[in-house]
């Protein structure tokens, strides 16, 4: 039985949607942030040393970072899966819809949730206890990193993503795969903290076609939200 050890409003929701596609049994074990940091409680380092969410355990296996979960969800059980629109989760070798779905999967992590994560940091830095004489200056500065430096590379990705998606319904073609389930956190991050996601329609139809999904919509009911609430 696989276990998955999930971090409210975290990347695990990700882990939650693929396993209720693929049909795959699971315990959920649900750990809550820490009220005053937002961050992983200790728990989570009795699972795996880095203490970060998601990981899984399956049988003796304990597997952590979102990317490499997903490729051994699919390797494992994709088989079993009955759904036909399941059939390219793992793209065959050497063609085109493989070589998009293995770009989207490092990009979700490597360059695009980079971003967003700054984001997150500079809106809460201001928000956090500090002496009066310190909160217009702190104010101030988050404000001129997020546009200068924060602002126009989110906006860089959205519109990357905008102009991809207005030519594929999914981010490797015109099938579910992979990619998808390790970018769906990050399109849910992006279109919650990002100033011009409204300009965005194809990449808000794309988040629409993914929470249309049923077993999307059950990983939440089960999980909880995606991403935590804009500042």
């Amino acid at each position: 039985m696989i276990t998955v050890h999930h971090l409210e409003t975290s990347r695990s929701q990700r882990i939650l949607w693929l396993l209720e596609e693929l049909g795959v049994p699971y315990e959920l074990k649900i750990y809550q942030r820490d009220k005053a940091t937002r961050l992983a409680p200790p728990e989570l380092k009795k699972i795996h040393p880095l203490g970060k969410s998601p990981v899984i355990t399956d049988g003796e296996e304990v597997i952590a970072e979102s990317g490499a979960i997903i490729e051994y969800l699919v390797e494992t059980y994709a088989a079993q899966a009955s759904a036909a629109d399941l059939a390219h989760l793992q793209p065959a070798p050497r063609t085109p819809e493989y070589r998009q779905c293995r770009f989207w999967m490092h990009y979700a992590e490597g360059s695009l949730m980079n971003w967003m994560v700054m984001k997150l940091v500079f809106m809460t830095i201001p928000t956090q206890p500090m002496p009066f004489f310190v909160k217009p200056i702190a104010k101030a500065l988050c404000g001129k990193v997020q546009a200068k430096l924060i602002d126009p590379n989110v906006n860089t990705a959205l519109d990357f993503m905008e102009q991809h998606l207005g030519q594929h319904t999914w981010f490797a073609g015109e099938h579910l795969t992979m990619a998808d389930f390790q970018m769906s956190f990050a399109v849910e991050a992006a279109l919650s903290r990002a100033s011009h996601a409204q300009a965005c329609p194809h990449l808000l139809a794309y988040q629409q076609r993914m929470r249309a999904r049923s077993a999307y919509q059950r990983g939440i009911a089960k999980g909880g939200p995606v991403v935590m609430p804009s500042i």
